[in-house]
């Protein structure tokens, strides 16, 4: 009995400590295996050990199993430790797998070194959208502001609030005076530069450059091909990009002088900008001069006499700047809302101008005073372009709400005008129609409906052929100027354009409808150019932003 009982205790202790042979060879087995893979394993809680523990209290059956898998769950946890200290090697207590990453992670960055992709990302982070030309006019020094004491509590103070009496009611009509007016006084105005010193004169090298004789230097029409490559070799650098005006351009042309590039702009409040590209009188050669209040709509100058530009604005007043006089003098006024005008005669002397209430005036500058000659309805609801034909001078095309009309000045009536040619096939507001530039036999329109069109005006009938229709975005937004395609005047079939395109670009097309040639720079051309314009001789091409710069592209 003594045996038995001996045997028997001897299997439940075995039991207990899960000793028994097989399971110390299959033990043995798997230890070698961990130690060899070393795997990672999932550390127990202690709880889900006393949670076991304690239901083995229920049970003798189920707290041999706890005790058991408590052990085992012990020599686990001791064996992982030791086979992890045997495998990192004094590393952190990595496993093979992580020191296997981070051995890929070094290579990575040694091989992104060596290639010097590092330094290349810094570069590209501290690149912004290319910065505004600080040439041409200065930005105005904000005034300091006044510091005030600061304000202390009356009743923290116990100080009483002094008692406020109301002033008494007015009686009677009230009368409202304008503080500030909306047109500059009616005469001649100084040709004072706002930018420069009180007093100052103009530099005698403008005028110099003003009467400059641009006649017979027209440059000879050219093929596609060599019109194409004169185009590519115009580009445009830093120096080429200037603030000439302080607000939105709304017009802009090119001086037809040759020795230099001199070019002029109209803003949004009646400021009128000189640029001397390469000058070195005003602010980097820009002068600025303030003769109207409005937009300025239009500007010209005048193909007969070369130092004087004519100036339209909003504002209901045509003025004539007069280099060699140094004035500004009143050509035409109305009350408000004059949009555009061209010359109908070869010196000059007689303009068409249109407002935007629907009406055209004929306006002879040799007649005293400034009223206009005769005054004609056309289209009540709006007008927003007039151009004369450049050979039959009689003609001119008028931009209407959503036909453009031809109409011949030696037939005109007061009102109910009958149009020679009307061109039709728009569905929104025209903002531009320009005869071709050396025989009219084309009429280049551009439309809201996000569409240019080109019309054969060649026999002037009574409803021209559309030959090419080309699609482009001309939604502008409130914030920029409208776009208008406008023709090279060196080449009776191309124009050009700006666009809403990115990257920022302006856009050259043949009649045809095809591109001929795409103006882009990263680094000196960043905006959209609403207004663009060709030199009538040189290879030179001006763009107008809204922020008030011009830039340049010349060869």
């Amino acid at each position: 009995m003594s045996t038995r009982r001996a045997k028997r205790e001897a299997v439940v202790k075995l039991e207990l400590l899960d000793l028994t042979p097989v399971n110390l060879e299959e033990e043995a087995v798997r230890r070698s295996s961990r130690t060899a893979l070393a795997p990672k394993r999932l550390h127990y809680s202690p709880e889900l050990t006393t949670a076991g523990t304690a239901k083995g209290n229920r049970k003798t059956h189920n707290g041999r199993n706890a005790q058991k898998k408590t052990v085992d769950l012990k020599e686990e946890e001791e064996e992982e430790d030791e086979s992890s200290e045997h495998l990192s090697s004094g590393r952190g207590g990595l496993s093979a797998y992580e020191l296997e990453r981070l051995e890929n992670i070094r290579q990575n960055q040694a091989f992104l070194s060596s290639i010097n992709l590092f330094q290349a990302t810094e570069e590209l982070k501290q690149l912004t959208r290319p910065k505004a030309s600080q040439r041409g006019l200065m930005r105005s020094q904000a005034a300091a502001k006044e510091v005030l004491p600061a304000r202390k509590s009356l009743r923290l103070q116990k100080i009483e609030a002094e008692s406020l009496i109301l002033p008494p009611e007015p009686r009677g009509a009230l009368i409202y005076e304008q503080s500030v007016s909306l047109k500059k006084p009616p005469g001649p105005l100084p040709m004072d530069p706002v930018n420069m010193e009180e007093g100052s004169k103009l530099p005698s090298q403008l005028l110099k450059l003003c009467s400059e004789d641009p006649t017979g230097k027209r440059k000879v029409e050219l093929d596609l091909k060599k019109y194409g490559s004169a185009l590519r070799s115009m580009k445009i650098t830093e120096d080429r990009v200037a603030k000439v005006v302080k607000d939105r351009i709304f017009s802009a042309a090119f001086h037809p002088c040759t020795s230099s590039l001199l070019m002029a702009a109209g803003d949004k409040w009646g400021k009128v900008g000189l640029w001397k590209l390469g000058g070195d009188w005003g602010d980097d050669g820009v002068l600025l001069f303030e003769p109207h209040t409005r937009p300025v709509g239009c500007l010209a100058f005048s193909r007969a006499h070369a130092t004087q530009l004519l100036s339209l604005s909003y504002d209901g007043s045509l003025r004539c700047m007069d280099v060699e006089k140094a004035v500004f003098d009143e050509v035409y006024d109305i009350e408000d809302g004059l949009k555009s005008f061209d010359f109908m005669t070869h010196d000059c002397s007689t303009l068409v101008v249109g407002n935007w209430y629907g009406e055209v005036a004929i306006v002879d500058r040799r007649t005293p005073g400034n009223t206009h000659e005769s005054v004609h309805s056309m289209d009540p609801k709006s007008l927003r372009c007039v151009n004369v034909h450049p050979l039959q001078k009689h003609y001119f095309a008028v931009a209407e709400s959503k036909m453009v009309s031809i109409y011949d000045s030696r037939c005109l009536k007061k009102t109910k005008c009958q149009a020679v040619s009307q061109l039709h096939g728009h569905s929104l507001s025209i903002s531009s129609a320009y005869f071709s530039p050396c025989t009219g036999n084309r009429v280049l329109t551009s439309c809201m409906d996000n569409h240019i069109r080109i019309y054969d005006t060649s026999a002037m009938t009574a409803k021209p052929p559309l030959l090419t229709t080309i699609r482009h975005d001309m939604q502008t937004g409130r914030w920029l100027s409208k776009l208008s395609a406008v023709w090279d005047p060196k080449q009776e079939d191309c124009f050009v354009v700006g666009s809403m395109l990115r990257p920022r670009r302006v856009q050259v097309f043949h009649e045809s409808g095809q591109p001929q040639h795409s103006f882009m720079d990263d680094e000196n051309l960043s905006t959209v150019l609403s207004v663009t314009a060709f030199h009538p001789t040189r290879n030179a091409l001006l763009g107008g932003n809204s922020s008030g710069r011009l830039h340049v592209f010349s060869d």
